[in-house]
Parts: C-alpha cells; structure tokens; sequence
C-alpha cells in the first residue's frame, strides 16, 4: 500500500487515486508546425526513470483535484512538487 498525500485532503490510500502521468509535458506551441514524428512522441513517449519522477494525480475518490507530485519510483517515496522540474515543450 502506497499512501499519497492529498495537498487539500491529507494521505490517503492509493487506490483512491488515478494517475495521471508524467507531469509538464507541455502541448506544442504551434501545432501545425509539429512533424507526425514529433506527435507520436509528444502523444506516446514518456521518461520512465530509475529515481525521482514528477508526476500528476487526481484524488477521485476525495475531493476530486488534480496535483503534482514527485515520487521515487524505486522506493514509492512521495514529496510535494517543489516546481524546480522544468516542463519540456515539443517545439518542431
């Protein structure tokens, strides 16, 4: 069991959570301009690191908000989002 800290509704299990995924991953500036390569990878593509990763989840069950997180994928390990990630943009 992981517990994940709600900022509005404190830790709770995790299976009153969905994950959302890797967090900042920006829509393209100009959508237009962005090859079918480049969709595929904004679209598909995702970090999948051994060690801290930011991360978005939506406490369903709760108050039904989106946050951010960065959780230690070896050890589950939660910390509030501090913002010193930086988003990544699609930019071809």
């Amino acid at each position: 069991m992981m517990l994940i800290p709600c900022p509005w509704c404190g830790p709770r299990n995790e299976i009153e959570f969905h994950y959302g995924g890797q967090a900042e991953v920006r829509y393209p500036v100009d959508p237009q301009a962005v090859s079918d390569e480049d969709w595929a990878r904004f679209l598909f593509f995702r970090d999948n690191p051994k060690g801290m990763f930011t991360e978005r989840w939506s406490h369903a069950a709760g108050c039904r908000r989106w946050f951010t997180v960065r959780r230690d994928t070896v050890t589950n390990e939660i910390h509030p989002d501090d913002g010193a990630s930086n988003a990544r943009t699609v930019t071809r």
